[in-house]
């Protein structure tokens, strides 16, 4: 069950960290007056960050499979 949950939050990460990094980008370039620059930069790096997680989250995930599985042995 804790498996389950774990990756459940994969969608989310992958969708929640872009965003993020839009919204952070977008402030910037309006208080900076530079139009695309740090959007494109901020949403690059939110899509990095939001792939590293997901990474992070399937070893996890592997990680408490192989320990159930040995377990179950």
């Amino acid at each position: 069950m804790r498996q389950v949950g774990l990756l459940t939050t994969i969608p989310v990460l992958l969708a929640v960290s872009p965003i993020i990094g839009l919204l952070i980008g977008r402030f910037l370039d309006r208080k900076l007056g530079t139009d695309p620059i740090f959007t494109i930069i901020f949403l690059i790096i939110g899509f990095v960050a939001g792939a590293r997680q997901t990474a992070r989250v399937v070893k996890l995930a592997s990680k408490e499979k192989k320990k159930d599985d040995n377990r179950g042995a």
